[in-house]
């Protein structure tokens, strides 16, 4: 493991990425990041699953609290809600691939108890951590980047991006990539009227199935 001082941490994620990886590699390496603070209170670094020929790559915000404690991304309730709007636009989960943006859970205890409660990454994280991020693009190159939330969209598509503004439009990476925004499905979970977000939230999705045929 690279040693580091608080200096160093402004290199992020990169000192821990290795050259040439595979996906088992990159998950084994991303254990030892130190390159935030956010390791310290984590279970585990929590990379992306799913098919390395994926057309589709979903990029979330970060772990929850069972993606933390179970190793996987999108294993929760948000996790559940995107597997039935991609089911209902007929996209495979089997034939994505599912990440987050920030790779270690960051929350905050109830004062009065073990529950753990999710708090936003700040940009230091997501800047950390994108060296992980795009390692595992580098490993896929799909067809179409999707940017689940705020949080996702700024790290893939810039500071000046906003959800509610650009959601369901068809946008490029730096590098070319075709790339969408919509809201995270957390969001949906916690709308007063969730049939209309839910059914908004699957409209962005058939924009997406549309560019990954």
């Amino acid at each position: 493991m690279p040693r580091q001082s608080k200096g160093d941490q402004a290199t992020g994620a990169t000192p821990w990425v290795p050259d040439a990886a595979n996906l088992d590699t990159l998950r084994s390496a991303a254990q030892d990041c130190r390159g935030c603070e956010l390791y310290e209170n984590a279970t585990q670094a929590v990379l992306g699953e799913g098919s390395l020929v994926a057309k589709v790559v979903f990029v979330g915000e970060q772990p929850g609290d069972q993606e933390d404690r179970q190793g996987h991304p999108f294993v929760g309730p948000a996790g559940r809600l995107l597997d039935k709007a991609l089911d209902d636009v007929g996209i495979k989960r089997d034939d994505a691939f599912i990440t987050n943006a920030v790779k270690h859970f960051r929350f905050n205890r109830e004062a009065r108890g073990k529950r753990r409660i999710h708090k936003a990454p700040d940009v230091s994280h997501i800047k950390a951590c994108q060296p992980w991020f795009d390692a595992e693009l580098a490993l896929i190159r799909p067809d179409v980047v999707v940017a689940l939330g705020a949080t996702a969209g700024r790290m893939l598509l810039g500071p000046s991006y906003r959800v509610t503004k650009q959601r369901g439009r068809r946008l490029e990476l730096d590098d070319g990539t075709p790339a969408v925004g919509t809201v995270h499905p957390s969001s949906v979970l916690r709308t007063e009227d969730r049939e209309t977000a839910y059914a908004a939230f699957v409209s962005d999705l058939e924009v997406v199935a549309s560019m990954a045929r």
